[in-house]
Order: structure tokens, then C-alpha cells, then sequence
């Protein structure tokens, strides 16, 4: 029986590349920011520039106004007790412990979402109205590095095309923006607009998880013979 050799992933290509290193110093600037709002300061943007080690030009450039600076630096205190609930969470590769690390992820987000609803609010509206620039981050991505986390034990059993699909689908199932249109369009309760969050966040990945097993069973019987209507078995 021959064994299907696995290609290796194509490297990263050079846009790649700088969307990563743009996010790695945004990042940069907004832990240095974070920083010093936990000390009790009230950083202007050439302060976080300056602790964060890069040019006050390029913090412009990330974050043009102090407010911004300050609502996401806000936010960023969200990031440790979510990663600790996921590193809390079931970390096997079976599909219940990928549901459930998926639902308790919604669940905590979209919780999140609603206890600090002004303020996601208010970096809405000041995302909204910023002239931005192709390939530049206006945003954290904190919801990106959650859900790559929950799904982790996928990404050898997914094709690349399919997991990245499903990272950015659940990324519209939770977060500020879900719930503004579940609460603000829908009229749901803050109960409802979780739950259908939650079911929206299953239902995306059970059909990524149905598409990968069919490929797998097709690639293991070969390609099934198609016949056209009307056709004669020889």
C-alpha cells in the first residue's frame, strides 16, 4: 500500500510577511500602552511609542489619537482571562473537545462583549471613521488569536483553505459585531443573542468537520465514477 506523502504548507508570501510584522508591532505598542495604564498612568501615544521601543511616526500610524490608544489598551485586559479559559478547557483533538472549547469561547466572548458593550462600542466608532490603508491592522485581533486557540487541535485534520474559512466564519459569530446586529437589528435579549451566537459558532463547525471526512472517504475510495443521465453501463 503506498503512502500518500503530506506537502509541505507554501512559506508565507512577502505580503504575508508584512501584515505579520504589522501586527507583531501593533501589538507591541498596545502591551506597551497596557502596561502603563495597569501602573496607573494615562499614556499619550509618544509615551506607549516610547516604551514600546518604536518611532513615534509608526505609533501614528496604528493609533493616530489618544482615545483609541486607550480604548484598546482597555480591552487588551481581556486577553489574559480568556486565554486562561481556554488553556483551561479540554485540549484533545476529539470533536467534542473541540465543541466544547468552540462553545465556551463563543459563550465567554460574547459575555465579554456585553459587560464592556460601551466601550466595544466606542472602538467601533472610531475605527468607522479612520482612513485606513490596505494591509494596515485598524483593530487588535484579539478574536483571531482565540479562535486559532480553540481550534488548534484541528489544524492537522482540516485542510488549510477549510480552517482558515471557519476561523474567519466564527469570527462573525462573535464579538461586538454579532451582537449589535443580535441586539440592535434582532431585538434579542442578552440571553437569546448569546445562544444564537453559540448555535451559529456549532453549526460552522460541524459543516467544516462534515466537508473534511467526506474528502477524506473520497480520497480513500478513489474518485467516484460519474454518469451522465441517459448513459449506458458498458
Amino acid at each position: 500500500m503506498s503512502t500518500k506523502i503530506r506537502q509541505p504548507r507554501p512559506p508565507q508570501t512577502l505580503d504575508q510577511g508584512r501584515i505579520t510584522q504589522k501586527l507583531r508591532t501593533r501589538r507591541q505598542i498596545l502591551a506597551a500602552a497596557s502596561t502603563l495604564v495597569a501602573a496607573g498612568k494615562t499614556p499619550t501615544v509618544e509615551e506607549a511609542a516610547d516604551a514600546a521601543g518604536v518611532s513615534r511616526r509608526t505609533a501614528y500610524r496604528y493609533f493616530p489619537a489618544q482615545g483609541k490608544l486607550l480604548t484598546e489598551a482597555a480591552l487588551e485586559g481581556l486577553r489574559g482571562p480568556m486565554e486562561a479559559m481556554l488553556a483551561a478547557a479540554p485540549a484533545g483533538p476529539d470533536v467534542q473537545d473541540v465543541e466544547y472549547r468552540v462553545a465556551a469561547l463563543i459563550d465567554r466572548m460574547q459575555s465579554m462583549a456585553i459587560r464592556h458593550e460601551r466601550l466595544l462600542r466606542t472602538m467601533i466608532h472610531q475605527t468607522i471613521l479612520e482612513r485606513g490603508s490596505a494591509g494596515q491592522p485598524r483593530r487588535g485581533i484579539r478574536r483571531i488569536d482565540w479562535i486559532e486557540t480553540a481550534l488548534k487541535p484541528l489544524r492537522a485534520r482540516v485542510p488549510t483553505k477549510a480552517y482558515e474559512r471557519l476561523v474567519s466564519a466564527l469570527a462573525l459569530c462573535g464579538g461586538i459585531e454579532a451582537l449589535l446586529v443580535l441586539r440592535d437589528i434582532r431585538g434579542l435579549p442578552e440571553s437569546d443573542a448569546i445562544a444564537v451566537s453559540g448555535w451559529a459558532a456549532q453549526a460552522l463547525l460541524k459543516q467544516t468537520l462534515q466537508e473534511a471526512e467526506t474528502r477524506r472517504r473520497s480520497a480513500r475510495k478513489g474518485r467516484p465514477r460519474v454518469r451522465l443521465p441517459g448513459s449506458q453501463r458498458l
